[in-house]
């Protein structure tokens, strides 16, 4: 499940930045402050990349649940999924999806997943599977011309939402309490006007995330502001706050989030046009979304993923096209320790780290 709070070199393994002291999962070594790290590839921890056997996809959607299972969902309704850690990779698409453009999934554990199609009217689709992806239900077929889904976000096995970009002047929420088996529009009554051009970016399946039971946040771009907009009861009513990332163009603003409890989140994003700057591609928030304030020392260019290290409240990482971010102090300043390219990235309880990108890229984070 994306729940916030807890690629253009094959073959090439990236290191990360680690320090010399001995633990038993990779990540441990990473939540040190940055001055007592070890230069880029001097570590033991790095991304070891993951044969997928599908060079020809592009993988934005990824949720980890662990360090031995994780699903992939990516161009030519493409789903994988792996239960040994990346060394073997089992096709599980849905069939008659080919024409479909994964961007999200959500998954619930080995066996039980919900996958998000985008696209204009019939394109945007969600289906579940309850046995690993050896069958597949469509649950949601949407039938609205003016409706483009980007994101799925579960708080927990049961309450879910997908979001739309705004469908007559505002963004359309849909719900699930039945672990996406059914889903149901919620009122636009709670939700803020949109700006003139504002949308979300389907781009690492993290323009929407929760934490806890109710809590919900929502990235935009696209408008005069970059926006985060709020909803602290599954979607019913949401509260609008503009971001210091720079937007008013439909390439640039806020393109992931991710919170580590109720109140501290990060937001990453930029530019994606490739050469184009993005000198504020990064912003914080320690109240819930209420204020922005740009990172001291922001990521060197666009990043399309976020997320927290497990069990740190100041680690986390960040992900793009031109490589990976590193915070050792809660967001505020970000080095680059990889270089790889990567769309979306996601951490596990269990200290682990999975990122995917183009190419069939795919890594986990290993010592």
């Amino acid at each position: 499940m994306r729940r916030s709070g807890s690629t253009r070199r094959r073959g090439r393994t990236g290191r990360l930045v680690a320090t010399g002291v001995a633990c038993g999962a990779a990540l441990a070594a990473l939540t040190v402050p940055a001055a007592e790290a070890q230069p880029l590839g001097h570590g033991t921890v790095h991304w070891a990349e993951k044969d997928s056997g599908t060079p020809q996809v592009r993988y934005r959607g990824l949720a980890a649940v662990d360090r031995d299972t994780a699903w992939l969902a990516g161009t030519a309704g493409t789903v994988l999924r792996t239960t040994d850690g990346g060394t073997s990779w089992r096709n599980v698409s849905p069939p008659g999806a080919a024409a479909l453009e994964f961007r999200d999934v959500e998954a619930f554990d080995a066996r039980h997943a919900v996958v998000l199609a985008i696209g204009e009217g019939e394109a945007s689709r969600i289906y579940r599977t309850d046995d690993g992806g050896a069958t597949w239900t469509e649950s949601f077929r949407n039938t609205d011309a003016k409706a483009f889904y980007d994101c799925l976000a579960f708080s927990d096995r049961r309450h879910g939402l997908a979001m739309s970009d705004p469908v007559d002047g505002r963004f359309r929420i849909l719900s699930t309490s039945d672990g996406g088996r059914s889903w149901r529009v919620l009122p636009a009554d709670g939700m803020p006007a949109a700006l003139d051009g504002e949308a979300g970016f389907a781009a690492s399946g993290q323009c929407l995330v929760t934490s806890g039971p109710k809590d919900v946040w929502l990235a935009t771009g696209g408008g005069a502001h970059a926006r985060v907009l709020h909803s602290a009861d599954r979607g019913r009513t949401w509260t609008a706050t503009d971001t210091p990332i720079p937007a008013g163009d439909p390439a640039r603003g806020v393109f992931a989030l991710a919170f580590r409890d109720r109140a501290h989140g990060l937001a990453v994003g930029g530019d994606y046009r490739p050469g184009r700057s993005s000198p504020q591609a990064a912003a914080v928030t320690s109240d819930g979304g209420r204020t922005w304030r740009l990172a001291a020392t922001p990521p060197p260019a666009y990043r399309s993923g976020a997320a927290w290290l497990p069990h740190s409240r100041r680690a986390a990482l960040a992900v793009g096209p031109t490589g990976t971010d590193l915070t050792t102090d809660g967001g505020r300043s970000w080095r680059t320790i990889d270089t790889g390219s990567y769309d979306t990235v996601d951490c596990t309880p269990d200290l682990s780290c999975w990122a995917a990108g183009e190419q069939g890229r795919v890594a986990r984070l290993e010592n």
